[in-house]
């Protein structure tokens, strides 16, 4: 499909449901203006362009001979400068590698999505796949890049195209990160890519598979590594897209889905799949409670330096992760070795320094480890028996471990040392009991015609409603009602809450999200705020309804990262309109209890 021919009805309304409604500046205007995207180069004349897209570059100072590149390409609604603020520049002053950021201007494309549905831009040799390639082709003329070393990552639409030149091009990327994408080739058409999204498509590993092999047929070399990132409260894409994925890219490996690693990074659940050589080519971060958009960590600092992990901001969301650091390692962009330098084989060594072997632990906990390496220590992760709960990257090594995440009891402490060259030791392990409290305080709150029941509450535009969840004489709930007018509207109730060891929230709700459209969204979040707001729970609406015409309760929702601390538990609607007024987002709130399971 021509580009010139692009400006259908209906492919506007795919594209706004891809990542919600947002503006960002062009990448050309924000240099106007003299902004960070002065970071950036705009390049021209990198071929024939057949889908008619920029091409933005990065070039960090002191480049060597034979670095790697990173292809970059952002979400709907988003710009080349926009997806900066996820530190890939950042990160590529320090460890020394190109970044490309391929473009899609609103000419082409209303709201700026890659078109990962459209056949004639996801085929090799055509469309916007073909453009990318170009660009990857004019980065190796203009610099000296090693063809070995080039990666591509992406958000939504831009983890869907990730997948697409991962397939299509296999003999270019050796390795892709995907964040919140879905499947090469799961849609080749607007109608299909509605169910891509959500809920999903199903199929088999080998089905998903062909696909991937059928997009460079009679290649024979080796398929890029994939690592894989979703949120699991995603809406916009729901993170069945990641199973999928995940199917997918290890048949096309040739390997199976029984996992070779399985451990937590920063909390969150990781899992490694390796061949038979132990080579780890799939991976996968299950990002619990995080919604639609790609993962930073603004206080993890990157190695060496005190430059921070990202900027938050639209879909680019601080959830305590940095996947651009996590996704460098993956593809070995920390490794300082240069092509033709002998292979650091000298693994670190380590050793917990604290606490003590045997010591009685409660509350938080400082985890110190004495790590050295011949050429140095890139990181040191901090195991509680055997997983993964925090990690440091620069001396001295340590992590504030929460022992009310764990059970009363012993358990066992080690620390694993990293080095640039992927060598790595895992200390002697210790064993520490773990002191919690047995009759941790309880959070109740069921509101009456007085009010909340516990003090400390603010409902800003929240009000006492009769539609309780109990029924009873005096009984009531509460509401929270946004209604747009060409604008966002949101509503915050919160209080602050004394969370216990292991805590656990429960509480009732219903829903009415309505009117959600192709320039409308509307949404109920949980968000508990140590700090950050971190989303805990949530319901976003990009097109239709949700109703819920009776009470529904949300069970035992897991709040054990912020065991034994005072947060503060927020309950938002928000709506977003900026063509009518006829969407909204209402929500009933009832019997609310935190405490341990």
């Amino acid at each position: 499909m021509s580009k010139r021919g692009f400006a259908g009805a209906a492919r506007v309304l795919l594209t706004l449901s891809l990542l919600g409604c947002g503006t960002e500046p062009s990448s050309e205007d924000a240099v106007a203006l003299g902004e960070v995207s002065s970071a950036l180069t705009q390049v021209t004349g990198f071929g024939s362009n057949p889908g008619n897209l920029r091409m933005w570059k990065h070039v960090p100072a002191g480049v060597p001979a034979n670095a790697p590149l990173v292809v970059a390409l952002h979400g709907c609604t988003q710009t080349a400068n926009a997806y900066t603020n996820a530190g890939w520049n950042a990160l590529a002053e320090q460890l020394k590698f190109y970044v490309l950021y391929p473009e899609q201007p609103s000419a082409n494309n209303q709201n700026s999505c890659f078109n990962w549905f459209e056949p004639g831009d996801i085929a090799r040799g055509s469309g916007e796949a073909l453009s990318i390639k170009q660009m990857v082709d004019k980065m190796k003329a203009d610099h000296s890049i090693d063809p070995g070393r080039v990666f591509v990552t992406g958000l939504s639409a831009g983890g869907a195209m990730a997948h697409v030149m991962a397939a299509t091009y296999p003999d270019v990327f050796s390795g892709a990160a995907i964040m919140a994408g879905i499947p090469y080739k799961c849609a080749t058409s607007m109608v299909d890519a509605f169910s891509c999204m959500s809920p999903g498509v199903n199929k088999t590993a080998d089905q998903w598979a062909s696909l991937v092999r059928g997009a460079y047929p009679g290649y024979t070399g080796a398929y890029p590594k994939i690592s894989l990132w979703h949120g699991t409260s995603d809406y916009t894409v729901k993170n069945t897209n990641q199973v999928e994925a995940l199917e997918q890219w290890t048949a096309a490996h040739g390997i199976d889905m029984t996992a070779d690693v399985s451990d937590s990074v920063a909390t969150y659940p990781h899992k490694v799949y390796k061949n038979n050589a132990g080579q780890a080519l799939v991976e996968t971060y299950e990002l619990t409670g995080m919604g639609h958009g790609t993962a930073i960590d603004p206080a993890t600092k990157f190695p060496g330096t005190s430059v921070a992990c990202g900027t938050a901001g639209a879909y680019i969301l601080d959830t305590n992760i940095c996947s651009t650091l996590e996704v460098a390692r993956f593809f070995g962009l920390d490794n300082s070795n240069t092509p033709g330098t002998p292979d650091d084989t000298v693994a670190p060594t380590v050793s917990l320094s604290a606490p003590a072997n045997g010591a009685t632990v409660s509350g938080t906990v400082t985890l110190s480890a004495n790590a050295s390496d011949n050429v140095g220590v890139t990181q040191v992760a901090f195991l509680v028996d055997g997983a993964v709960v925090g990690t440091d990257s620069t001396p001295p090594f340590t992590f504030a471990w929460n022992t009310a995440t764990a059970a009363t009891g012993p358990h066992s402490l080690a620390a694993r040392a990293s080095d640039a060259a992927g060598n790595t030791t895992t200390s002697s392990p210790i064993t520490v009991t773990v002191s919690v409290d047995q009759n941790p305080a309880r959070f109740t709150e069921t509101f009456s015609t007085n009010g909340p029941d516990n003090v400390g509450w603010t409902l800003t535009e929240w009000a006492l409603d009769s539609g309780d969840q109990t029924g009873s004489s005096g009984s009531r709930s509460i509401l929270g009602s946004a209604t747009p007018s060409f604008n966002t509207v949101t509503r915050t109730a919160s209080v602050s809450v004394a969370l216990p060891s292991n805590p656990r929230l429960t509480y009732w709700r219903k829903l009415d999200l309505s009117g959600a459209n192709t320039l409308a969204s509307v949404s109920f979040k949980v968000v508990v705020n140590a700090g950050n707001d971190v989303v805990v729970d949530s319901v976003t609406k990009g097109l239709g309804t949700v109703t819920e015409s009776t009470w529904t309760q949300r069970a035992n929702i897991d709040l054990s990262a912020y065991a034994n601390r005072t947060v503060t538990l927020k309950f938002i609607v928000s709506a977003t309109d900026t063509a009518s007024t006829v969407s909204r987002a209402r929500a009933w709130v009832d019997g609310i209890t935190v405490g341990t399971p």
